[in-house]
């Protein structure tokens, strides 16, 4: 069960949906509900991983070039590798940080999955840049919503 409070901070000029964006300060009630959370995120994480390498492997059959099927599939892994990896580092963080983490390796995970499956493709499209393109907005993505995670959680127990 998660219950969120909405602490009341006066800001000039704001309304009080944006000031819930960047305020809103979630406790989980029981821990087992955010290793629940966890778990799931995990798992969508693994399934994304090695469901995107499958599909590398896949489009990639045809290349004789063992090389570089070897460099589509490790940078089409690394944004699993470096989500498994702030899930690991992720004990001591906030919950709110944690579970904006693991909301990110559920969404990352079904968009990867998503866009290298060819559903996302216009019609015609070439498969490598996909495969190219995707790792690179998901560790970007990342890094922007994790930096801005950390910046709010730092900022709501300043005002706690």
């Amino acid at each position: 069960m998660v219950e969120c409070q909405l602490p009341k901070l006066k800001v000039a000029g704001s309304n009080p949906v944006s000031r819930s964006l960047y305020t809103a300060i979630c406790k989980v009630t029981n821990s087992k509900s955010i290793n629940i959370i966890r778990s799931l995120a995990l798992i969508a994480t693994l399934v994304g991983a090695i469901g995107s390498l499958g599909l590398t492997l896949y489009t990639g059959r045809r290349n004789d070039s063992v090389f570089l099927i070897l460099l589509f599939a490790i940078w089409v892994l690394s944004p699993f590798v470096a989500l498994t990896t702030a899930g690991m580092l992720s004990k001591r963080w906030s919950v709110i940080r944690r579970l904006i983490l693991y909301s990110l390796m559920i969404f990352i995970s079904l968009g990867s999955l998503a866009s290298y499956s060819g559903i996302l493709s216009p019609p015609g499209a070439k498969p490598a840049g996909v495969f190219l393109i995707v790792p690179l907005i998901s560790l970007l993505l990342m890094a922007i919503v994790l930096l801005i995670a950390a910046l709010l959680s730092r900022r709501s127990s300043i005002h706690s």
